[in-house]
């Protein structure tokens, strides 16, 4: 059969039925949608659906299931969004109410980072961490630009696999530029809805043109006087790779965590999580009670004084949040 002749049949199907479809791009107002059967439509969000009390600034996320209509331009209207199996969210701005959905429906999120320019704090990785245990999603690590280190960096470098690695965490050191690493970071996203985030510059993009050289995604430099990343992906997107997805997004410069009260915290530290049950009070925030099993375990070095300290500083930003939004 033609393919506009097939392309034409297919359209008077869906007009007479609901479509389901996986939003693979969101931008603005405006969601392109992968349906069932292939085809691709550039859809917007029923005005209704919006007025539902959600107070997140993007109702509708990469990965979301949505159930549209098409209409007779050609677009469709999103009447539906299925449930989500897990997100990542942020708070849109610092002492904002309201979140940001960064994606939905995730297998993995690889935590890009870098020791070199733009530096990634340990304290950024820790936050991005701890909300993607709240939501029950494995985490990679990925250092990038390892081409840049010198022994000094290597060291480091070696010394933050490790902690990580001890809390339970896979990290692959790679350099997208060079290839070098790239091969171990595949057995981890084969087959998987991977999303990639990190701070601008830290080399998502390229990273993910590295795993795929057909992608071509557009990669931007480091500014030189403050030798921070540029943004040069302006909205996230899906990408088909390896009978799974990989999603790139837009760089983040602060991650605002959503949610969370100091009690629940040392729950999403996985090292912490093991020694909880002999702590001495059930409630214990392991700041400044006495008979805290954690602060034993920083002390003996089972829990890394860095991680429990970004632990602390976490906690006191929760506290400080809330009391300023309540």
């Amino acid at each position: 059969m033609n393919i506009w002749l097939f392309r034409l049949h297919f359209s008077f199907f869906l007009y007479f039925c609901k479509v389901n479809g996986l939003v693979i791009r969101a931008t603005g107002s405006w969601y392109r949608v992968l349906c069932e059967e292939g085809e691709v439509f550039d859809c917007r969000l029923r005005g209704n659906y919006r007025l539902r009390g959600n107070k997140q600034t993007n109702p509708v996320a990469v990965g979301d299931r949505v159930h549209f209509e098409l209409q007779t331009d050609g677009t469709g209207l999103i009447a539906e969004v299925d449930d989500r199996r897990n997100y990542i969210v942020r708070r849109a701005t610092k002492l904002s109410k309201q979140t940001h959905v960064i994606a939905a429906n995730i297998d993995l999120l690889c935590v890009v980072a870098t020791l070199g320019a733009p530096r990634t704090s340990t304290g950024f990785i820790d936050r991005l961490l701890v909300t993607a245990e709240a939501y029950h999603i494995p985490v990679c690590l990925v250092f990038n630009k390892c081409d840049l280190y010198d022994d000094e960096l290597n060291a480091v470098q070696d010394g933050l696999a490790s902690i990580y690695r001890s809390a339970g965490y896979p990290v692959v050191v790679l350099s997208a530029f060079t290839g070098e690493g790239i091969d171990k970071l595949r057995p981890y996203i084969e087959g998987r809805t991977v999303l990639f985030s990190g701070h601008s510059g830290v080399g998502k993009s390229a990273l993910l043109n590295a795993l795929d050289p057909s992608l071509q995604l557009r990669v931007g430099e480091i500014s030189d006087w403050s030798l921070k990343g540029r943004h040069t992906t302006t909205y996230a997107e899906i990408h088909p790779f390896a009978g799974g997805y990989l999603i790139d997004t837009p760089g983040i410069k602060e991650f605002g965590m959503v949610d969370f009260n100091v009690q629940e915290l040392s729950h999403f530290y996985p090292e912490m999580r093991a020694v909880l049950p002999r702590c001495r009070f059930t409630n214990c925030t392991h700041r400044h009670e006495p008979g805290c099993a954690v602060k034993a375990a920083v002390d003996d070095g089972i829990i890394d004084q860095e991680r429990y300290a970004n632990y602390l500083s976490i906690a006191e930003q929760i506290e400080n949040d809330n009391e300023t939004r309540s």
